[in-house]
């Protein structure tokens, strides 16, 4: 039997805390190990609990989640984040992941779309909404994001092979869906998401598929 998922819950409204604690403990496989209400308590908590995953608010008093996430996501082995919130705007699902975090959460998403999140980041899997997604997509189609050009360079460092399965990453295609695609092992992929992440000095699939998405390769056919 696998070990639980260790989670860390953030957030300065206890009784938010109190719900989501509630809530993972009937949960198969998830262990609650941990409350902080800010994000400077963040750091010692981690040190103290040992998370594998921890839900992270954005809006807190003393330190926000996405500069606590970015601390968080510096370390050596840190743990995975889930950013939740009430706030749904493109800039705060932007920071977020680039900050590092996995997935991304608004508040009154179901409990068991929760669960499913931190199970899926708690196994090296991102966690990116079709809504998210689509969003992600739209705001680079618009024109908007000035990242382009910069993302298009970083790119262009892959081979062919590493841009396909970063085109593939970049459609919220987990690892086995991309082996079937290309008819390749699950080992291979696993080997080129990490050479991708070595390559394009990233923390996680999710800020592969954001700087994908900021080239404009939204497409994984696409060659513009």
């Amino acid at each position: 039997m696998n070990p639980p998922i260790r989670v860390l819950i953030v957030d300065d409204d206890a009784l938010v805390r109190a719900g989501l604690s509630m809530m993972l403990s009937c949960a198969e496989e998830i262990e609650v190990v941990g409350e902080v209400g800010d994000g400077a308590a963040v750091a010692g908590a981690v040190n103290s609990h040992r998370p594998n995953v921890v839900l992270m608010d954005i809006r807190m008093p003393v330190m926000d989640g996405l500069t606590a996430t970015e601390a968080l996501r510096a370390r050596r082995e840190p743990p995975q984040i889930i950013v939740m919130t009430t706030f749904d705007t493109d800039d705060h699902v932007l920071r977020a992941l680039r900050a590092g975090a996995s997935g991304f959460l608004l508040k009154h998403t179901p409990p068991p779309e929760i669960i499913r999140a931190i199970r899926l980041v708690a196994a090296g899997e991102p966690m990116l909404s079709p809504t998210v997604m689509r969003r992600l997509m739209t705001r680079v189609a618009s024109g908007f994001d000035p990242r382009r050009d910069s993302a298009r360079e970083k790119l262009s460092a892959l081979s062919d092979s590493e841009l396909a399965i970063a085109k593939l990453v970049g459609t919220g295609k987990a690892n086995n869906e991309i082996a079937r695609e290309l008819s390749v092992s699950l080992a291979t992929v696993k080997t080129y998401v990490s050479r991708l992440l070595t390559k394009l000095d990233l923390n996680n699939r999710v800020q592969i598929a954001l700087l994908v998405h900021n080239a404009g390769y939204g497409d994984p056919d696409s060659d513009s």
